[in-house]
């Protein structure tokens, strides 16, 4: 991905008027949480990064230039109930899904995201928090043109019962389908066009999910240590029920969050798709293999440069559209 990245996040240089620019934040902000999976308290802090740099986590509980992890499709590590980065020095960085979705719905190019921990604080289980926090410290555009990532044919992964797919599109769209034996959730299946506004209203709020009689065993390896009704929704030992005094915060609840873990994973790309992506019971481990098969074929995809005109361009303000190959 070095190769890769190297093209994707090219030097700053003047921005063109027939290009749009990347985008940063406006001033550092923070928050102190748990992990959803190790349970200890963890304190982070996103930080404005220079034009070029992407999206890079460090730990500073760990002294040296080891502290630096990547945020890319290269560095997953491990997906069992997250999506865990480790760098060649063998420093991890585990839950960055959610961030990492809320950092793709703002279209965020560049950020450092210190960390003082192993995992990324859980907050509400959901994008939401991670969106305030953006907000929050406001977003500021600089002086480079705003690259995306071009489907040009369809790329396709299939594990048993779970898919996923990239087709060429010329915005960003998701659709995804789970099917649990469980009542409450059963079959789901939702489709968005993520342009502006839409990820906040239609997929951040929704809450990571488990079965209660799944509890012990992710503990006795490791998991969901964090986890609660705070953090989760959680659907009881019959299958039929959920727990959460508050209840859903969308009736589809369920397949809406797995959308935003997708958004999350895809954004380790580097830099936005342009393509659909559909996903069948897929879920970590699913859509890193996916990205690795896109980036394993070079007539896959292709650089272009975002550029003001109608609104085909992902996560990013209206008005945008493709211009030439970048």
């Amino acid at each position: 991905m070095n190769q890769i990245v190297s093209h994707l996040r090219p030097e700053a240089k003047s921005s063109s008027p027939h290009s749009t620019r990347q985008r940063t934040l406006k001033s550092a902000i923070g928050c102190t949480g748990v992990g959803l999976h190790s349970g200890a308290k963890v304190t982070m802090v996103l930080h404005p990064a220079e034009a070029g740099t992407g999206i890079r986590f460090r730990r500073i509980d760990i002294a040296g230039g080891g502290a630096i992890v990547p945020a890319l499709w290269s560095s997953v590590g491990d997906t069992r109930m997250n999506t865990c980065l480790k760098n060649e020095a063998g420093v991890v960085v585990g839950t960055v899904e959610h961030l990492m979705s809320a950092l793709a719905g703002m279209a965020i190019d560049n950020c450092l995201i210190e960390i003082n921990g192993p995992e990324v604080p859980v907050m509400d289980g959901s994008a939401a928090p991670f969106l305030f926090l953006i907000e929050c410290a406001g977003v500021v555009e600089q002086e480079a043109p705003r690259q995306a990532i071009r489907i040009l044919k369809r790329v396709s992964i299939k594990d048993g019962e779970r898919s996923a797919s990239l087709t060429p599109s010329s915005g960003f769209s998701v659709r995804f389908e789970i099917d649990f034996g469980a009542s409450a959730i059963s079959r789901q299946e939702f489709f968005v066009n993520l342009s502006r506004g839409t990820f906040k209203a239609e997929v951040s709020r929704a809450r990571t999910f488990g079965f209660e009689q799944e509890v012990a065993m992710l503990r006795a390896h490791g998991l969901a240590r964090g986890g609660s009704l705070d953090n989760a929704v959680v659907i009881d030992s019959t299958g039929t029920k959920v727990l959460n005094d508050d209840g859903l915060r969308y009736t589809d609840e369920f397949v809406r969050h797995k959308v935003l873990d997708a958004v999350g994973d895809l954004y380790l790309a580097g830099a936005p798709l342009l393509g659909h992506y559909h996903g069948v019971r897929a879920g970590h481990a699913v859509t890193n293999q996916l990205l690795r098969a896109l980036f394993a074929d070079s007539s896959a995809w292709e650089l272009t440069t975002i550029a003001p005109g109608s609104a085909a361009a992902p996560f990013a303000p209206p008005a945008l559209a493709i211009a030439a190959n970048g």
